[in-house]
């Protein structure tokens, strides 16, 4: 039997029978959520165009003046966010990929490369913390 979530606006009443607050003002419901053990999204871009690597913001710092031309584009999201540390070691020792991004704060990881090193790191990322971690992981995606 799966139990149904109330919605905002449900939520609201039963809030507002049983906590008053005062004036007119309507009640306020904040939704935290805690971060899992998970990756929600593992998609692979093919080869793009330099504009796209542009407009990410790839081709500045170490990546200054690099000819992105042929190359494929990984991204990651997951969460607790420090896991990026551990995904970037895994994609730079599975296949011939550089770091376009990496961020531990919010969980985001890009990497690039030629389309088949990306997906063989991607792959191997998701089989390391499905596996070893056990993280709730999503299917990889390629277009």
């Amino acid at each position: 039997m799966t139990e149904k979530r109330p919605d905002q606006k449900a939520l609201q009443e039963i809030l507002g029978k049983t906590h008053r607050h005062g004036g007119n003002e309507p009640l306020r419901v904040v939704k935290v959520s805690v971060s899992g053990k998970e990756i929600s999204m593992a998609h692979v871009i093919g080869v793009s165009e330099p504009s796209v690597y542009k407009n990410l913001g790839l081709d500045i710092g170490t990546h200054a003046g690099e000819d992105f031309t042929g190359m494929s584009i990984g991204t990651i999201h997951m969460s607790p966010p420090e896991s990026t540390v551990i995904a970037a070691d895994i994609a730079v020792k599975a296949g011939y990929v550089e770091l376009g991004f990496l961020d531990r704060f919010s969980g985001t990881l890009i990497l690039t490369g030629p389309l088949e090193e990306v997906k063989t790191a991607v792959i191997e990322i998701m089989k390391y913390f499905r596996e070893d971690l056990l993280y709730k992981t999503c299917a990889v995606t390629v277009r």
